[in-house]
């Protein structure tokens, strides 16, 4: 087996049937301020620190995030998506969806779960095959 490059945490997601309640409870427990991002017909949120940094999001359970569990879903920043997946077939896990790169300027991302159920986002932002 090659050696992969670790990967790093990137992103924490929320995603639930109520967004505005839930982005109004963070906004409220933990001091974070919501910025609106337009997905078209709604707006998921960014939430941000007093710092002004983005540290989490908090998305409807509608258009590509219909299927995701309502729980915090961390994204893992890896080099290779292909290899990555490689290793969750492999080891145990399962890929639950696969999506081109939102912003159409790397190779994709993946929503896996592990051999205990529990779920992430695979992220490869790069465009080159190994992360290079």
């Amino acid at each position: 087996m090659t050696e992969m490059t670790a990967a790093k945490l990137g992103w924490l997601d929320l995603t639930t049937p109520d967004a505005v309640t839930v982005r109004d409870f963070y906004e409220a427990v933990c001091g974070w301020r919501a910025q609106p991002h337009d997905m078209g017909d709604y707006e998921d949120f960014g939430m941000q620190a007093e710092t002004g940094d983005t540290v989490a999001g908090i998305c409807h359970a509608r258009g590509p995030n219909a299927n995701l569990p309502p729980v915090w879903l961390p994204y893992f920043l890896v080099p290779s998506l292909e290899q990555s997946l490689a290793s969750v077939r492999a080891s145990g896990g399962r890929v639950v969806e696969e999506r081109p790169h939102p912003d159409g300027d790397g190779r994709g991302l993946a929503v896996i779960s592990d051999p205990a159920g529990a779920h992430c986002v695979l992220w490869q932002n790069d465009p080159s095959p190994a992360g290079t």
